[in-house]
């Protein structure tokens, strides 16, 4: 093996330890703030945009926190649609409760 061989692996292993350091406080910190189903789906979605960028370029070096930034978005989205679907939900909800009132003339005729 040559020394450009050498280094084309080293700097490889060192990709790879980075990308899954990057990733490894990704999830870690999704998982502490969302909780787990938000991580899985969050390793899911960093994977995918590393497969984006990889295809995009093909440079020894990379920028794993762009990948990280671009799951966060992802995350982010993610997260809004479900407020808003939660918030959408209960302003339709038509199940009224009733409020107890002392001068209700029906509960007066009840009792």
């Amino acid at each position: 093996m040559n020394s450009d061989e050498s280094f084309d692996n080293s700097t490889c292993a060192d990709q790879i330890q980075l990308a899954e350091r990057e990733l490894a406080s990704f999830i870690g910190a999704v998982k502490e703030l969302f909780g787990p189903e938000q991580a899985l789906l969050s390793a899911d979605d960093w994977l995918e945009e590393f497969e984006l960028m990889d295809s995009a370029s093909r440079h020894t070096s990379r920028d794993w926190r762009a990948v990280t930034v671009a799951a966060s978005a992802r995350l982010a989205s993610r997260l809004t649609l479900a407020r808003d679907h939660r918030a959408l939900v209960a302003s339709t909800d038509m199940n009224v409760s009733p409020i107890p009132s002392s001068n209700c003339f029906t509960c007066a005729l009840l009792v």
